[in-house]
């Protein structure tokens, strides 16, 4: 009876120790997983960055006068030097309004000479002098209105390029400010687009890189001519802009493609 007794005080003992052990234990610190992920990169990383060939410059021409179109003489897709004609209108109303200030000009000098021989007669009052002085001056200005206006008479290349579409035909008749052609200057291809903004640690213009063009399926050099003056927060990217290193005529503006630019 006493064995027994004994057996299960040291059992209680026993058991009474490890209860206290497993409570004065400090219990281990939970390791968040954020802790030992690799940070997040941004959303350009994690996929291709894409950009399509642009001209250097492009813009639409647009009729400054109300006229007849009378001729297009580069037609959609035509090459032409800066200077050269692009659109001639019908500026037969024009012409006939330019010789009626003519006219109208010779009229008043002629009126002005004779009060100014009179004037020296005191033959003419100062106030008929002054008049026919103020006559000339509305003419010379109605000539010169004239021949601005007839000098809108046709259109000229403002840079050399090619045509890209013809809005407007011959014989059409169009209003002021109405768009005629898309015209482009397509000697430099360029691209822009974007990158993630911690390559400006490195980003350099002149900076050269292959761009994979769809539509050609081959790859071709670039090089960086412009990075962008401000960083967007929300996607951390600039804007950059290269353009193509060399002539490909098989190149034209708007084929598209994926940058291949390798950080040091």
């Amino acid at each position: 009876m006493k064995q027994t007794t004994g057996l299960a005080c040291l059992v209680y003992a026993m058991v009474l120790a490890h209860g206290v052990q497993a409570q004065t234990a400090a219990p281990r610190p939970a390791v968040s997983s954020a802790a030992v992920a690799p940070a997040a990169k941004p959303a350009l990383e994690r996929q291709e960055i894409r950009a399509q060939l642009l001209p250097r410059r492009y813009t639409t021409v647009a009729a400054e006068i109300g006229a007849k179109i009378n001729r297009l003489p580069v037609a959609e897709g035509g090459a032409f030097k800066s200077g050269q004609l692009l659109v001639s209108f019908d500026c037969t109303l024009q012409q006939a309004q330019l010789q009626k200030a003519q006219a109208e000009l010779e009229g008043t000098e002629q009126t002005l000479k004779s009060n100014q021989r009179l004037a020296e007669l005191n033959s003419v009052g100062q106030l008929e002098l002054d008049l026919s002085r103020s006559a000339v001056s509305k003419a010379k200005a109605e000539l010169g209105a004239n021949q601005a206006v007839l000098g809108k008479c046709g259109v000229s290349a403002p840079f050399a390029g090619r045509v890209a579409e013809q809005k407007v035909r011959e014989q059409q008749y169009v209003q002021p400010g109405q768009a005629l052609l898309d015209i482009i200057d397509d000697s430099v291809l360029e691209l822009e687009f974007l990158v993630p903004s911690h390559w400006l640690s490195w980003l350099r213009v002149g900076g050269k890189f292959q761009v994979q063009i769809d539509e050609t399926r081959k790859a071709y050099p670039a090089k960086f001519i412009r990075i962008g003056a401000r960083v967007d927060p929300v996607s951390q990217s600039v804007k950059v802009a290269a353009a193509i290193d060399g002539k490909f005529p098989e190149l034209i503006a708007g084929m598209s493609g994926r940058v291949q630019v390798s950080p040091p």
